[in-house]
């Protein structure tokens, strides 16, 4: 009976994992990210795959909780294909991207205590937020599957019509999301000791 026990919890084990996909480690999602400019076409993103994503930006960490990020998602056509018109020269390298999102942050809140600003930095520490929060944004794309852009070049005061951005949110920067259409080059970076100092 005990054979038996350990023969049916194995076989349960077995058939169980047979069918668990694995998730990426960090190291493996930090290797493969990459700033993809070539999106392959006819792919799309669901919305429920797109607030997936966006909850994990609400776990990057922010100045006092501020939490000031926002984000405003083309996910349908007609909108995705106006913000293609107000990237500048990035068009044609996301063009197949099917979602587009604008990271904005509010202005006064991170940086600031009962309304002034608490060093020389200001509203800096609101753009340092969303960095943060973009960075938690494109490695979680990543970990699903997803390849990302962020865009400075954009058209702020266009986004802002386009999306009724309240002027008390600062438009930072636009990021496409889609699958890559090719492997990207892997970039040389600055030798550790360029950029580090241990003391």
């Amino acid at each position: 009976m005990k054979k038996l026990s350990y023969f049916l919890a194995a076989f349960i084990f077995v058939a169980c994992g047979a069918h668990q996909t694995t998730s990426p480690t960090l190291d493996e999602v930090f290797a493969s990210r990459r700033s993809i400019r070539a999106y392959e076409a006819g792919k799309t993103i669901s919305e429920a795959e797109v607030r997936e994503l966006l909850t994990a930006t609400q776990n990057a960490p922010s100045w006092a909780n501020m939490q000031p990020s926002k984000y405003y998602v083309a996910i349908g056509e007609e909108k995705r294909q106006a913000v293609l018109e107000m990237i500048g020269g990035n068009k044609e390298r996301v063009i197949n991207a099917p979602i587009l999102i604008v990271s904005t942050f509010e202005t006064g809140k991170s940086g600031f205590f009962r309304g002034s600003p608490v060093d020389a930095t200001g509203d800096l520490w609101g753009a340092y937020d969303n960095g943060l929060s973009n960075a938690y944004l494109i490695l979680k794309a990543r970990a699903m599957g997803f390849d990302t852009l962020i865009m400075g070049m954009r058209y702020a005061d266009q986004l802002r019509t386009l999306f009724d951005i309240p002027e008390e949110e600062t438009i930072l920067a636009v990021i496409a999301l889609g699958y890559r259409a090719q492997e990207p080059n892997t970039p040389v970076h600055r030798p550790l000791d360029e950029i580090a100092k241990f003391y």
